[in-house]
């Protein structure tokens, strides 16, 4: 019987909040938010109909606190209840209290979260009814005895999986013996503090997969679909980065197949609503079941922009008792769809989390942007640290590759770091255009390494542009073209890109369409043809074509084009010669260990005269629910241990000492 959903609460935050009011503000759906005092100003406050406060800032007193989330719903008398992704959106206890309180619960029935929800239960389910599993070990004992066991039998390279959740979370590549107790130990930690449950599972670690995952819905009548398939390879620390639909290694028959099997273990537990069906497969196109994860998932986007569905409308048809309303048959799947996430974090310092104020956002107008950042948003250390996600729709791959790229060039984030330069990189990768997807293909392709990169070339043509688009004065002494008929031949530029500063120098030429830029131990000419636009300019570099393009009107924030790769760069004053020193290490307390970004410390693995060596862990931190490990920068005898282990720590905070290895004190 179909019982119209007129309210819906939404126990989450971010930008899948804000995405759900949307979809429900064109259906009339009255909408109710929640908010911790962390997110008091958040986005997804301002766009709901009604908000209600929920409590603390720390996750566990507000975002998973079920019992203030039902009375909330009592209070503002909702009809329906949606959970987004994480938090309580997998949380069978909660969804079944949803609808002990007569609320509509808009996700899977309880009875198959827990069936499928759980890991290990579901690999069983799996193995039953036909679906491809990696070896591995899914029971319920888990003492040492048992495990070390099980990873003998199974053998290295090995995976820990947390057993109650997903994301990455709880989650750790173990090579060899020596290893696994320290990496089950983080697992569990990490699993405790995402999910409440520190029971792992383990299995055999494939080396170069790819993630292939299949939508599936489901009515409350038996009717069950899938959406097709999305690629998530692009990963880091197993949490997704890049996704897309198709995937470029599924054809039909494949995509028959493990969409097939999907729906057999959806059909195993009578499944409903959304789901996703997880998969590894290799090079060979063989599949194994991973994970369902039974929510709607982060990526659902590249689904509905190859099939032209709203996932979240049917998620509140089928809820309120409708049936699907239509067959496998009537899918079809238009053109390709990527998605990439764009997070607040530093690639370049281990993946750190970045809180703090964005003081400016600016997103691409041309693509689909879910977001739940704008000026002045308050990044906190609390939560996921994701901020938009960034969709992008063409006729072909080669087509929406290059449409995210730009979409990514647009994007100016001010206030924390963000990972756009790594996304941007990587889409205009060669071997990501060819499709050569794999789980480890960031680390493969060295992207990270290769952000602080900067081709002279490309420092030419940024260094050049200002000479060619400058007026004859100029109040800058720096971009004035009257120095340089004044006799003053040259003067220095410096860019900076990912965190790297690199320098220049221009000199001028007899030729007005003529300069030459000094980088690197290198001599380019660089020739600006006459009549170009001039935020646009393109340039001859060595005979070279290279693009230069600025993003805003002081020409401080400029992409440079050259041999299909974009770098998105930003002015800064040439640096001094002390500051040259400092940077090349000439001074500074090395030795002095700070926290890089707020949290809270669960582990110190050192003692004041313990002599370590270099890469050792120190520490360890807990930030936007991910554990993060402080190294040794060099060898030396740990002079100095400034935390304790359970103490919330802001950036910046010291946390230990070490001497350099000839015991020589620190520089200060």
């Amino acid at each position: 019987m179909t019982r119209p959903i007129t309210s819906v609460l939404v126990a989450n935050r971010g930008e899948i909040a804000v995405r759900i009011f949307r979809t429900c503000r064109r259906l009339g759906i009255r909408t109710i938010a929640v908010y911790s005092d962390a997110d008091a100003d958040a986005l997804h406050v301002a766009e709901a109909d009604m908000a209600y406060r929920i409590g603390p800032p720390s996750a566990s007193e507000s975002y998973l606190n079920a019992g203030a989330m039902l009375d909330v719903a009592r209070q503002a008398d909702a009809q329906a209840l949606h959970p987004g992704y994480g938090f309580l959106a997998e949380n069978a206890d909660f969804a079944q209290a949803v609808q002990a309180a007569g609320l509509i619960w808009i996700g899977p029935p309880p009875a198959a979260m827990r069936a499928l929800g759980d890991k290990a239960r579901a690999k069983a389910l799996a193995a039953e009814h036909g679906v491809p599993l990696l070896p591995g070990y899914h029971a319920d004992d888990q003492s040492p005895a048992t495990l070390n066991q099980q990873v003998r039998r199974i053998g290295y390279p090995l995976l820990i999986k947390a057993s109650a959740g997903g994301g990455g979370r709880g989650m750790r590549v173990v090579e060899s013996e020596q290893d696994f107790d320290e990496q089950l130990q983080a697992a569990r930690r990490e699993a405790r503090a995402s999910f409440g449950d520190d029971r792992v599972l383990l299995e055999r670690y494939v080396r170069r997969p790819r993630h292939v995952e299949i939508q599936i819905m489901g009515d409350l009548h038996g009717g069950l679909i899938h959406f097709g398939e999305r690629e998530c390879s692009i990963q880091r620390r197993h949490q997704k980065l890049i996704e897309e639909s198709p995937s470029p290694a599924v054809d039909a028959d494949l995509r028959a197949r493990m969409g097939d099997a999907a729906l057999r273990l959806a059909h195993a537990v009578d499944y409903a609503n959304a789901g996703t069906v997880e998969f590894l497969l290799d090079e060979r196109g063989q599949f194994a079941f991973l994970e369902v994860n039974a929510r709607l998932q982060v990526e659902h986007p590249v689904t509905e922009a190859v099939t032209g569905l709203d996932l979240v409308e049917l998620q509140l048809r089928v809820a309120a008792g409708a049936s699907l309303p239509m067959s496998q048959a009537d899918l079809t799947f238009q053109g390709h769809a990527m998605e990439a996430r764009v997070i607040a974090e530093d690639p370049l310092a281990n993946w750190a989390p970045s809180s703090g104020l964005i003081q400016r956002a600016a997103w691409p107008g041309f693509v689909r942007v879910d977001t739940w950042v704008t000026d002045g948003t308050l990044v906190s250390p609390y939560y996921d640290s994701l901020l938009a996600k960034v969709i992008a729709h063409a006729p072909d791959r080669t087509g929406v590759a290059s449409t995210l790229a730009h979409a990514l060039q647009e994007i100016r984030i001010e206030g924390v770091k963000d990972n756009v330069d790594l996304l941007l990189a990587t889409v205009e990768s060669s071997p990501f255009l060819a499709g050569e997807l794999h789980t480890g293909f960031l680390d493969e392709q060295r992207i990270v390494e290769s952000l602080t990169d900067v081709p002279p070339p490309v420092l030419a043509a940024a260094s050049a542009v200002d000479f060619f688009l400058k007026p004859e004065v100029d109040a800058d002494p720096w971009r004035s073209r009257v120095a340089w008929r004044l006799g003053r031949l040259d003067q220095p530029a410096a860019w900076r890109r990912a965190g790297a500063l690199h320098t220049a120098r221009v000199t001028s030429d007899p030729d007005p369409d003529v300069v030459h830029v000094h980088t690197d131990g290198e001599n380019l000419d660089v020739r600006s043809p006459a009549r170009q636009t001039p935020a646009h300019r393109r340039l001859s570099v060595n005979g070279e074509v290279v693009t230069a393009v600025d993003k805003d009107s002081a020409g401080d924030r400029r992409i440079v084009a050259w041999r299909g790769c974009s770098y998105r760069l930003e002015r800064r004053r040439p640096p001094t010669v002390e500051e040259t020193a400092a940077d090349r290490g000439l001074g500074g307390a090395a030795g002095r260990l700070s926290a890089p970004m707020p949290g809270r410390v669960v582990k110190v693995a050192v003692e004041v005269g313990e002599h370590v060596s270099q890469n050792q862990p120190l520490v360890v931190l807990e930030a936007m629910k991910m554990e993060h490990v402080v190294e040794a920068p060099h060898a030396g005898e740990v002079t100095e241990v400034c935390v304790r282990e359970g103490e919330q720590v802001t950036a910046g905070t010291r946390l230990l000492t070490i001497g350099s290895a000839d015991g020589a004190p620190d520089v200060e």
